[in-house]
């Protein structure tokens, strides 16, 4: 069941949406935002799976709050304006949809968010290609203990072996798989297979390091351990 937020400042658009998702099972519709300032308040206190997400609303447009978004869940953009396309993409928005949308065009693109998450990962031999200096290297994700920004490098922590990355915190929650690695600070993310304590503002890894837990990422310490 994937938590559903829509964020469209047309309530028309909202309704049409949810007529076209009525006979879906895979779909939790949990809350309803008319701009973008409404839908950033919701989505730091809740945990959520997907946004179906306007471009133009008032105030703050949809491509300028998937900008400041953290630890930003799949999202679907559905506009009327197609030059926004590219922006959409590059931040890696899993389809973009033209008003008005039609069911057929809406379920083919849940379908490519249900691809993204049911893609097998294998703890044993899944990587990531990151690169450091001039040279791309590989990271066994089961190898990964935590991850912590610097910058715009990141800190890549394996036991007390530490990498410095080209790439910034944000990139990399983006490549993470959800399902193995956590962001429980503006500056933190951690591997869930190595965590092994948590109370309600700090979470305990393998060798010892405790992670205060960001006020924003309180959510993150359900279903932790």
């Amino acid at each position: 069941m994937l938590n559903t937020v829509i964020i469209d400042d047309e309530p028309l658009a909202h309704n049409v949406i949810k007529h076209h998702l009525n006979e879906r099972d895979d779909i939790a519709i949990v809350a309803n935002c008319y701009n973008a300032t409404e839908a950033l308040s919701y989505l730091a206190h809740h945990r959520v799976d997907l946004i179906l997400l306007d471009i133009n609303m008032p105030a703050l447009s949809g491509i300028d709050m998937l900008k400041v978004l953290s630890n930003r869940p799949h999202v679907i953009i559905i506009s009327a304006y197609q030059e926004y396309a590219i922006d959409g993409f590059a931040l890696d928005v899993v389809d973009y949809l033209l008003k008005p949308v039609s069911a057929e065009r809406l379920i083919e693109a849940l379908n490519k968010v249900h691809r993204r998450i049911d893609v097998p990962v294998s703890p044993l031999n899944a990587y990531l290609m990151l690169k450091v200096d001039r040279e791309k290297r590989k990271f066994l994700l089961g190898d990964i203990t935590w991850i912590e920004a610097y910058g715009n490098y990141v800190k890549v922590w394996q036991g007390e072996h530490m990498t410095l990355v080209s790439s910034t915190l944000k990139r990399l929650v983006q490549q993470l798989p959800r399902q193995q690695f956590v962001q429980v600070h503006k500056s933190f993310i951690v591997n869930r297979d190595k965590v092994v304590a948590v109370d309600n503002d700090h979470v305990r890894i393998e060798g010892g390091l405790v992670v205060k837990v960001g006020r924003l990422f309180k959510q993150s310490l359900v279903g932790l351990l």
